[in-house]
Parts: structure tokens; C-alpha cells; sequence
């Protein structure tokens, strides 16, 4: 499969809640992590997706919120996956910054030059990546 988001995290459904309009779907990494999404029932339906069957989370890097202790915070965002920051690379704008999450996986988002310095990010660093559930696309093969 190719797609331009950059985030692409395979895994299992653990989990679908119907409601009225939208599904939340839960997807559990092969690293362990869990990623919320929310996606209309009739994506739900046109996709066949049931507990257990293999899918991705797709996430574009411009969706992805980088902040130190994240996981410690009680915000809206649903998604919060915490590691080191693998690599960066700078530009005269944004920045590129790669996370290794502990089950292996690459998680990259993009922020501005300004953010990365104002966090002081540096390579080897815990940094925790946000992103909220209606941001996740969800594919098959």
C-alpha cells in the first residue's frame, strides 16, 4: 500500500463501538500501543472491519502535536504515544522529528523550527506525540 501520510502503524482491531454516525475503532501496534480512531459507520461497514482483523492507522505528520510529558496531561486528544526521538531534521520553516516508540515502530511529525527550539528536542530525548482520534485513517489491505 502507498499513501502520502507519513505514519502508517500496522496492528489488530481490539475494539469497535457503534454510535449513531461514527465508529470509534481501537487498534492495538504490533509494539503494544493502542490508537483510538474515529471514522463514519459506513466506512465501518464498507470496509468489513470486525474485532481482531488486521488494518493500519494512517497519520499525516502535520497532525502529529509533539510535547515533553504529554502523558502526564489531562487533554482532549486521545492519542498519546510517548518515545526518543530517533532523528530530526531541520529546515528554515519546520522540522522533521522521528520517534522510536518501545515496540520499534517510527512515529515522524512535523512541527515549526521555532517549536523544536522552544522544547529544546534533542535525539535520544523522551518526547510524546499527540494526535486526536478523528485524525486516524484506518486502511486494509
Amino acid at each position: 500500500m502507498k499513501t502520502s501520510a507519513r505514519n502508517m502503524l500496522a496492528g489488530t482491531i481490539s475494539k469497535i463501538t457503534k454510535g449513531a454516525v461514527n465508529s470509534e475503532v481501537l487498534l492495538r501496534t504490533a509494539g503494544g500501543d493502542e490508537v483510538a480512531a474515529i471514522i463514519t459507520n459506513g466506512s465501518v461497514d464498507a470496509m468489513g472491519l470486525k474485532d481482531g482483523m488486521k488494518a493500519y492507522a494512517l497519520v499525516k505528520a502535520s497532525w502529529i502535536i509533539l510535547g515533553k510529558e504529554l502523558d502526564k496531561s489531562r487533554i482532549s486528544t486521545r492519542n498519546i504515544l510517548c518515545g526518543v526521538v530517533e532523528s530530526i531534521h531541520e529546515g528554515s520553516v519546520n522540522d522533521e522529528v522521528s520517534i522510536k516508540l518501545p515496540g520499534g515502530e517510527l512515529l515522524t511529525g512535523v512541527i515549526t523550527d521555532g517549536s523544536l527550539h522552544r522544547l529544546e528536542l534533542h535525539i535520544g530525548e523522551r518526547v510524546c506525540a499527540a494526535f486526536k482520534a478523528s485524525s486516524v485513517i484506518v486502511a486494509v489491505d
